[in-house]
């Protein structure tokens, strides 16, 4: 029997008929199992979870049936409360389906500690912007001591105190300088 012959055959046609049939039956039931596994057409509006404590977070997502992963935390930001979320994904009002996890980032209790730079002998100047690039402030009380550069740093005082390099203190605080007054 030629290709020819068997193309024309009617098991040829056949075959192809039960071929189309059963590819047809098989994308029904493929896209019927997904509709069913997926909850197509279902979904829930996820709610605006900032500045809630994660305690609250919990207890409204389960209600959801949502799950929540947290993330690292951000820097402190002192217009939240601690520990309460800052930022969520996705974002409050979108659409999800049920058990999908909201990813969370929270509040820090407090700014990062921050180890203090030795900047002895660097000059008034420098210092103030090395101080302020790593997350402190510079204070204007400015302490004198006698020395024959002008403006040269000789050590810093935190609340008072006198620091040294190696300290660690939060991001965000006030570091004052000890400077020579180029008299001598």
């Amino acid at each position: 029997m030629s290709i020819v012959n068997f193309i024309k055959s009617k098991t040829f046609f056949k075959q192809i008929a039960i071929a189309v049939v059963g590819l047809l039956l098989f994308v029904f039931v493929l896209k019927f199992w997904l509709g069913v596994t997926t909850n197509h057409n279902q979904k829930i509006q996820v709610p605006n979870l900032h500045k809630m404590s994660l305690a609250d977070v919990q207890q409204k997502l389960e209600e959801l049936d949502l799950d929540f992963i947290v993330i690292d935390s951000a820097s402190f930001n002192p217009d939240y409360p601690k520990k309460s979320v800052i930022e969520q994904t996705p974002e409050a009002g979108g659409f999800v389906k049920e058990q999908r996890k909201i990813y969370l980032t929270l509040n820090p209790s407090k700014y990062r500690d921050v180890s203090i730079p030795d900047l002895n002998g660097r000059t008034k100047r420098q210092a103030t912007s090395h101080l302020r690039s790593i997350g402190f402030k510079v204070g204007e009380n400015y302490t004198w001591v006698g020395g024959i550069g002008k403006n040269v740093v000789r050590g810093l005082k935190y609340k008072g105190k006198r620091i040294k390099a190696g300290d660690k203190f939060p991001k965000n605080s006030v570091i004052d300088l000890i400077l020579e007054d180029g008299n001598r």
